[in-house]
């Protein structure tokens, strides 16, 4: 019988591996903690995201489309309840949807040449996925706490300077679904003409979701 035979699917363990060789690469997370990696992230409920979502509508109320959207890619909510998180994608679609085409890549590039500007860019994209997502499938990702999924509705662009995707080919007034997206494409072509394509690299490997 050869040695191979000898063994036994019990007898095959780990227990030969004596030395955690993870704990000598220095490139392994055993060695830091990956909170380093980003400052920690406030804890948001859904009435700290729809208190933010009305500070955010004032500003449109006001006609200030820049600091509302500022204001709503200055506070990302990434330690929050799936509840919270849809709320604010509400907001900044909102926001977005307020915003005329032809304002879109100088407010863009006006937001890029600020400190935190290519940051701002890459949470803008973040949204912009997880929009097309939502409006893609009608309602939110699995729901991942205890409660019932809650169902996203749709989001359909206001006639605030995308009233002309209804001519382009394929699209009518009613498709609600397919508007939304037309105008959530129209701002990542806009972001990716402004941070390149490295915005999407890095939106692909954080970690942080929004």
């Amino acid at each position: 019988m050869s040695i191979i035979q000898q063994h036994t699917e019990s007898s095959l363990t780990d227990a030969w591996r004596t030395i955690n060789i993870d704990a000598l690469d220095p490139d392994s997370s055993q060695n830091f903690p990956l909170s380093t990696l980003h400052p920690p992230q406030p804890e948001f409920s859904d009435p700290d995201a729809r208190n933010l979502q009305s500070q955010i509508r004032q500003l449109l109320q006001a006609g200030d489309a820049e600091g509302a959207l500022r204001s709503a890619l200055e506070n990302p909510i990434y330690n929050a309840p799936d509840l919270a998180k849809e709320t604010h994608l509400q907001t900044v679609i909102e926001v977005l949807q307020r915003i005329k085409v032809n304002e879109m890549t100088p407010l863009l590039q006006k937001i890029y040449n600020d400190d935190r500007g290519s940051e701002s860019l890459d949470v803008l994209m973040k949204y912009l996925y997880k929009g097309m997502a939502a409006t893609s499938s009608g309602i939110s990702s699995q729901h991942t706490g205890n409660g019932p999924r809650t169902p996203t509705k749709l989001m359909t662009p206001q006639a605030t300077g995308f009233s002309q995707i209804g001519n382009r080919s394929g699209i009518t007034a009613g498709d609600s679904t397919g508007a939304a997206m037309s105008v959530l494409l129209s701002w990542h072509e806009k972001v990716v003409d402004v941070a390149g394509l490295g915005c999407i690299g890095r939106v692909m490997t954080d970690f942080r979701r929004v």
